[in-house]
Parts: C-alpha cells; structure tokens; sequence
C-alpha cells in the first residue's frame, strides 16, 4: 500500500527538519549515538594521570616532572565558561600548552588515530568532542 503523496512530501519535510536542526546543533553539545561515552575515554586515557575525578590526583602524578592540572576546574579560569573548542585543540594538539605533546602527555589527536578502534579522522574527532564532553560534565561551575 502506497502513502497519499501529501502524506510522503509531510514525511520528507520532517526528516529534513530534523537532519537540518541536528546539524545546528553543535557538535561538544550533541550526546554520544554508539561508541564510547566520554568517560569512558577519559578513565582509559587520562585517569592514571589526572585521576578517576579529573582533580589531578592519578597513580601517574607523582611521577611526572609537571603535575597534572585539576581539569574540573577548567571553567572556573575562564571566567566560569568552559571553553570547549580551546580544550580540545589541546587536546587534539593543535593548541600547545606546557605538558601537552612532550613526554609527559601525548598528542591525543595523534595518539587517537594510530590506535586500533579509530582508524579515521571523524572517529578521531568523535573520541574528542565525547572527551570534552566529559570535561564540561565534571566542571566546578560557580555555586557548587
């Protein structure tokens, strides 16, 4: 059985709406579809260094000539905004920041994309935007 040609222009105009409204959207905002969350990213990646909560307290610190910084309090030295394209930049190397692409902390971007389960730009880039994601989840916002 056929659909009434109103019916199928009706339906097009919703999935055009909403592929149209989801690419507005922008992409640190959207949550994760499949894959993995940014959590988990962060305890695989960044947890043995800047420890389970993100307060620079990891097994690794100790260890390191820089001590990690505490990432929950990365909007509260910017004014209370969490800058997500400036972290991750850094994250992706294209920002240095000392500590960052040296032998204490990898180039993440880098990293990400030799590694077995990220073998394209986008899957990179997706690993990053749910890690920053996580970092903006986990922030110290004024008032707590």
């Amino acid at each position: 059985m056929r659909a009434h040609p109103a019916l199928q222009g009706l339906a097009m105009a919703v999935v055009i709406g909403v592929a149209d409204a989801s690419a507005q959207v922008p992409a640190t905002a959207q949550s994760p579809e499949r894959g993995e969350h940014g959590s988990s990213v962060f305890r695989t990646y960044c947890a043995s260094c800047h420890g389970e909560t993100g307060r620079g307290d990891g097994p690794l610190a100790q260890s390191l000539r820089r001590p990690p910084p505490d990432l929950t309090g990365i909007a509260a030295r910017h004014q209370g905004v969490f800058p997500a394209e400036k972290v991750y930049r850094i994250i992706d190397g294209r920002e240095r920041v000392p500590g960052h692409g040296g032998p204490d902390m990898p180039v993440w971007g880098d990293a990400f994309m030799r590694s077995v389960e990220t073998t394209t730009r986008e899957a990179v880039n997706t690993k990053i935007r749910r890690l920053v994601e996580f970092l903006d989840s986990i922030q110290r916002r004024m008032g707590q």
